[in-house]
């Protein structure tokens, strides 16, 4: 891609965020919405190959979609109650279409169909973006109206992205299509919460944005696109897998590891909110995550492939050493501790 396409993108995308998570208007909030699908447009058609031209085509046709129901949604508060501040949402039917919508941009279950195959056309660094980037103006918008939405509709969203996102990661063998069910889950334990406590949901995201960039970062480097490549990279780079397996597992939210923190939060919240049956599940859905962050730990440093690959194995490469993924990791494992400091901000 011309490296001033790629700039006008990315400022794009940038400048369409911006917008949308710090506007109180509708109008204005829907154009940041618009910018950042036009903006990431390019960059996930970049590679000329039929399947990115095939991701492009669904995520515009989704995203479009998503942004009609968010235009519709707004315009029918205004027209009940006069009032075009998102804060200020309060016709039912608006309720129910702006949680339709922002469900549909998310991919939460059952409107997730189209995002594993979007990241599975697109390359690891624009599914990275997808995966963390383009899911941060429809959270806020969720967070700016979290007051005015179901929670019943919420809940039951929340538990079935939790079950078919450890339920259909299973069975995956593609990396980018393994983290794209994980990104569903997380979504689930991120809306069960967003009526209780708003900002444990913002907390949630940018935990789960922090291990998702280091995930994708480490596989990035190692060229990992499928689990059979996966066995072989240890000889590329050993130590970069060790620290992939704790950031999995940090992701799986095993104790003491970082990703364990939002889990246990929104537990104990959900068990303040007398919602123990869905704090129960939730926990009990987490196992089905859990295995298959188990099975890529595994296959990421313990074991060896069992028969010959097509591919030669690559030996030790000599890289210079990557701060940013080294400063992600670190984290991604280690700020269980900082936990009393969260409590008290909640």
């Amino acid at each position: 891609m011309n490296p001033h396409a790629k700039l006008i993108s990315i400022m794009s995308l940038l400048l369409g965020t911006t917008i949308t998570i710090s506007s109180n208007h509708w109008m204005m909030a829907w154009t940041g919405l618009e910018i950042n699908t036009l903006a990431i447009l390019p960059l996930i058609s970049k590679p000329h190959h039929p399947r990115a031209i095939e991701a492009a085509v669904k995520y515009f046709l989704v995203q479009a979609a998503a942004s009609a129901l968010v235009l519709f949604s707004s315009m029918s508060n205004a027209w009940a109650t006069g009032q075009w501040d998102i804060t200020q949402l309060s016709h039912p039917m608006s309720c129910l279409l702006l949680t339709v919508a922002i469900a549909m941009k998310l991919g939460l279950v059952p409107f997730h169909f189209w995002y594993p195959e979007v990241l599975q056309g697109s390359s690891l660094t624009t599914a990275l973006l997808l995966s963390t980037v383009m899911k941060f103006p429809p959270i806020t918008i969720l967070f700016l109206t979290s007051h005015s939405l179901n929670p019943t509709l919420l809940t039951s969203l929340a538990i079935a992205s939790t079950a078919l996102g450890g339920w259909m990661g299973l069975n995956q063998t593609q990396t980018r299509k393994i983290m794209a069910f994980s990104s569903i889950a997380h979504l689930g334990w991120m809306t069960i919460i967003l009526i209780y406590n708003p900002k444990l949901t913002l907390l949630t995201f940018y935990l789960y944005t922090l291990m998702t960039t280091t995930v994708f970062l480490t596989l990035n480097t190692t060229k990992t696109l499928k689990l059979s490549t996966l066995m072989t990279s240890w000889t590329k780079t050993p130590m970069l897998n060790t620290t992939l397996m704790l950031t999995l597992l940090s992701l799986a939210g095993l104790p003491p590891l970082t990703g364990f923190l939002p889990k246990w939060l929104i537990v104990q919240e959900l068990t303040k909110q007398e919602m123990t049956t869905a704090a129960t599940i939730m926990a009990m859905l987490s196992l089905l995550g859990l295995f298959f962050y188990l099975r890529l730990a595994y296959y990421s440093t313990i074991t060896l492939p069992p028969n010959s690959t097509n591919h030669m194995k690559q030996w030790h490469i000599n890289k210079p050493a990557n701060t940013p993924t080294a400063i992600l990791t670190s984290l991604s494992a280690l700020l269980l501790p900082i936990s009393p400091m969260i409590l008290t901000t909640l």
